[in-house]
């Protein structure tokens, strides 16, 4: 490489010129690629639950840099000409960013010349003037809200939110206190909570901790909801009981299995990729049989394990297929919708001054539909032209 010393003024430029073009361009490769990897989740048999996480661990992008790419990444595949945006410098990457929730089929072109060469201060004003109430709450100065370069979190998924939202800068607990200890793991953070429970719960412990301060109340309130997850999670436990059968229902994983599968595979998904990465994820983990049930899998602490849920799903359509997962996915929600909308018609009906026994009766002669809509008048028809006449005007 030709040290730049040795060039004189305006071949240095020139050549800067050239190589910043080449940046462009071949940011708008990475780009194209990172959608590509994206929408085959090939992530997830490189032992990465998301592609945040890809990006973080594998590409080793900042949190930040990881969040632009992927947002930018998969607006490009909606709207390609975007990379070619990003490709000739008429875009940034927080340009996308911030052009990413406003974006539409008929606004493309016309937002990509209103916000080509442009700052960010310039776009943030543009965008403002074009969707007031949106972007006024976007880029709201308080406390409360991180600034324009929060937008940019908005087209990662919600896991990735969730995973980034835990890695905080760490920072003694009150700002007038000494620095802590390396070891120390305190963090300051910009939170909201009703004024009346924190009242509550200060008046509680106010014979252990008169001060009330809210650091020591809410550490002790962390503990509480820890230990009460902790046992609903994986049975945790000081005093194990006798190991119970779990019955005929070989899904159902008793807590013994769970105290000891929990513990040998440390609380974290034991997912291991292609190059030997173990995932890390430590959130949305699952108790998964290694065996399938549906192939004589058993509840037992050898033929059980912990992964996160996107290997879980990963590995199941791995073993059964792509198809019949996603049928079974529809099937699972279509069965939701349909109890969630049974409910709502037995609230509605027993709104309207139906006893509660005929209204269970009705709804279960009604059948499924597709809306709630539907559903209800199927159900108000059901019984009768009176009776549904006189409720349908009272509403």
């Amino acid at each position: 490489m030709l040290a730049s010393t040795n060039l004189s003024d305006a071949d240095l430029l020139k050549r800067l010129v050239s190589r910043v073009s080449h940046e462009r361009c071949s940011t708008a490769e990475v780009l194209s690629d990172l959608g590509e990897v994206d929408a085959r989740k090939l992530y997830l048999p490189a032992g990465y639950t998301s592609m945040c996480a890809y990006c973080i661990e594998e590409l080793r992008y900042s949190e930040s840099s990881a969040l632009k790419r992927i947002q930018a990444a998969r607006l490009a595949r909606e709207f390609p000409r975007v990379l070619a945006a990003v490709a000739d410098g008429r875009l940034h990457l927080t340009a996308v960013g911030l052009l990413a929730p406003h974006l539409t089929p008929g606004n493309l072109d016309e937002l990509i010349a209103a916000a080509t060469h442009k700052g960010t201060a310039e776009i943030a004003t543009l965008l403002r003037q074009r969707f007031a109430p949106p972007v006024l709450q976007m880029f709201a100065a308080t406390p409360s809200s991180p600034g324009p370069e929060h937008s940019l979190k908005n087209a990662a998924t919600e896991a990735d939110e969730r995973r980034l939202s835990a890695q905080i800068t760490v920072a003694p607990p009150v700002a007038s206190a000494p620095l802590v200890a390396p070891d120390d793991d305190w963090v300051t953070l910009p939170v909201r909570f009703r004024r009346s429970k924190l009242a509550y719960a200060q008046a509680l412990v106010s014979h252990k901790l008169p001060s009330g301060d809210v650091s020591v109340v809410m550490d002790r309130a962390l503990d509480t909801l820890i230990c009460k997850e902790e046992k609903q999670k994986f049975a945790a436990t000081d005093k194990p009981g006798w190991a119970r059968n779990s019955g005929r229902n070989k899904r159902c994983v008793p807590a013994h299995v769970r105290r000891d599968v929990w513990k040998r595979d440390e609380g974290r998904c034991t997912f291991v990729g292609d190059s030997g990465h173990r995932c890390g994820a430590t959130k949305f983990l699952e108790f998964d049989h290694v065996r399938p049930v549906a192939r004589g899998g058993e509840a037992t602490v050898d033929g059980m394990r912990l992964r996160c849920r996107a290997h879980n799903q990963y590995e199941a359509e791995r073993v059964f297929g792509a198809e019949f997962m996603r049928k079974k996915r529809e099937g699972a929600r279509r069965a939701h919708n349909v109890t969630r909308f049974r409910d709502d018609v037995i609230t509605g009906l027993r709104a309207l001054g139906i006893g509660v026994t005929e209204a269970k009766r009705v709804v279960e002669r009604v059948g499924t539909f597709q809306t709630l809509e539907e559903t209800m008048h199927a159900a108000l028809k059901l019984l009768g032209p009176r009776n549904g006449r006189m409720l349908l005007s009272r509403t």
